[in-house]
């Protein structure tokens, strides 16, 4: 039988295969608020730097929730990241499913990612990011939250750059965010 080059329907094709800048979005089974508290959004946003630190992802921008995170990150070879973050989410899996006396629950559904081979799409998704839980409602001031990038952003790279990424209009790009939040962080 030929070899099918359908893309399986069931969770999203994972192209990883060029070196290069990424938009990853991850969420929990059902979108279920897993991590809704000070103590599990810092385990979660703690965890996510150093599993891609320690992969070989250079973080650009990140936003972590109760039931789901976004992050743009570059590497020469993207191809460690399935592995790395199957690897993360289990052991985030096993640590909340102790805590809530739930042995085997299901905790992460999948996640997605984007090449970002275009400037502008880079850029969109840069401020995208940065400015997630403000989108969300959760804080009106991006840098406020947290556990996303802003303040960090805000504080390492030039203002020059904070304004030309944060001029990026981000409400036209496609991205799967259909997430509810936890407003009690």
């Amino acid at each position: 039988m030929p070899k099918s080059t359908i893309a399986w329907p069931h969770a999203p094709p994972h192209r990883l295969t060029a070196g290069g800048a990424y938009f990853v979005t991850a969420g929990t089974y059902e979108k279920e608020h897993h991590f809704r508290s000070r103590e599990r959004l810092e385990v979660v946003h703690r965890g996510l730097l150093k599993t891609l630190h320690e992969g070989g992802w250079q973080l650009e921008a990140w936003a972590v929730f109760s039931n789901h995170y976004h992050f743009v990150a570059s590497t020469p070879a993207p191809d460690n990241l399935g592995l790395l973050l199957k690897t993360f989410h289990s052991k985030l899996s096993t640590w909340v499913n102790r805590l809530d006396a739930t042995p085997g629950r299901k905790v992460w559904h999948n996640f997605r990612e984007t090449h970002l081979t275009y400037e502008e799409s880079y850029l969109a998704r840069l401020n995208y990011t940065h400015q997630n839980a403000v989108r969300h409602g959760i804080v009106h001031t991006a840098r406020d939250y947290p556990w996303c990038s802003a303040r960090w952003f805000e504080e390492v790279v030039t203002p020059a750059r904070v304004q030309t990424v944060y001029a990026f209009k981000h409400d036209q790009i496609k991205v799967d965010d259909d997430y509810p939040v936890a407003p009690d962080w």
